[in-house]
């Protein structure tokens, strides 16, 4: 009983923090949602928010989050099938490739935004080189959104990585061995053993990447503006030029979608 008081007393400043800085906030932004500048209940703010085209920014907010997902997991997945293994430079390489996640987020933004910029920047002098047209980067929605999907996926791949890679050294190497002695290629060998044995770290990577992603605020802000608009963007845009109320409806949408994803990714990666 002692010991579990001393482990309890442990772990209570966390609790503390969790609880003052995550549940309250989130509790009082639901609190507010429902409530109207005269302190009573109302589902306004939510009907209200149709008039900002929540539908769009809702599923703007989705294709971003899902691109950027499989981007950085692609990535992230090809990455540590090569540094799992030993070769000259690999230290090199394991440095270089975790660089981004040190970079500040607006240092990237305002990076990527010089190289879409659309006169002048460098992805268009590239497709100079090549007689090619310079592109208008944020012509469209889809574009603009892919855009921020490439600089996230840039910026945040590296956390994934180290996620990956430590679920690949924690495959027993005998399996390997025991699927090239029954024939199996490089590509069977990662499809029937590196994959199932990396599912609990693929959901762990995607549950912790697709919060932030949702999330995702400074970036497209820097990037795109509030046009085409993510909830986060949106809801701060509301924030700035309407009411609490209405802008803690935004945030309550947010956490609406996240709390979807981590019950889906936690339903269909089954007991852990």
């Amino acid at each position: 009983m002692r010991r579990d008081l001393k482990y309890f007393l442990f772990v209570l400043p966390s609790i503390i923090y969790v609880l003052a800085f995550a549940f309250y906030p989130s509790a009082r932004a639901v609190y507010l949602s429902f409530e109207n500048s005269r302190g009573q209940f109302t589902l306004a703010n939510y009907k209200e928010l149709f008039f900002f085209n929540i539908y769009g920014t809702i599923e703007n907010t989705v294709i971003v989050t899902v691109g950027a997902l499989l981007i950085q997991l692609g990535l992230a997945l090809g990455i540590s099938s090569i540094l799992v293994r030993e070769f000259r430079g690999k230290k090199l390489v394991s440095t270089i490739s975790i660089i981004p996640m040190g970079v500040a987020t607006v240092v990237a933004a305002i990076t990527f935004s010089f190289i879409f910029q659309t006169s002048g920047g460098y992805a268009n002098s590239f497709l100079h080189l090549f007689g090619l047209n310079g592109v208008n980067w944020y012509s469209t929605t889809l574009s603009s959104l892919f855009i921020v999907m490439i600089a996230d996926s840039w910026k945040n791949t590296p956390i994934m990585t180290l996620i990956l890679l430590a679920g690949m050294y924690s495959i027993p190497r005998d399996l390997y061995f025991a699927a090239s002695l029954d024939g199996a290629g490089p590509l069977r060998r990662f499809i029937h053993v590196t994959l199932p044995n990396l599912k609990k770290f693929i959901a762990i990577a995607l549950i912790i990447r697709g919060v932030s992603e949702f999330n995702i605020f400074a970036l497209p802000l820097i990037l795109i503006g509030y046009t085409p608009p993510l909830l986060t963007t949106l809801t701060y845009s509301l924030y700035s030029t309407t009411t609490k109320n209405l802008a803690s409806a935004g945030a309550v949408l947010i956490l609406a979608l996240i709390s979807v994803l981590i019950f889906l990714n936690i339903k269909l990666g089954g007991k852990r």
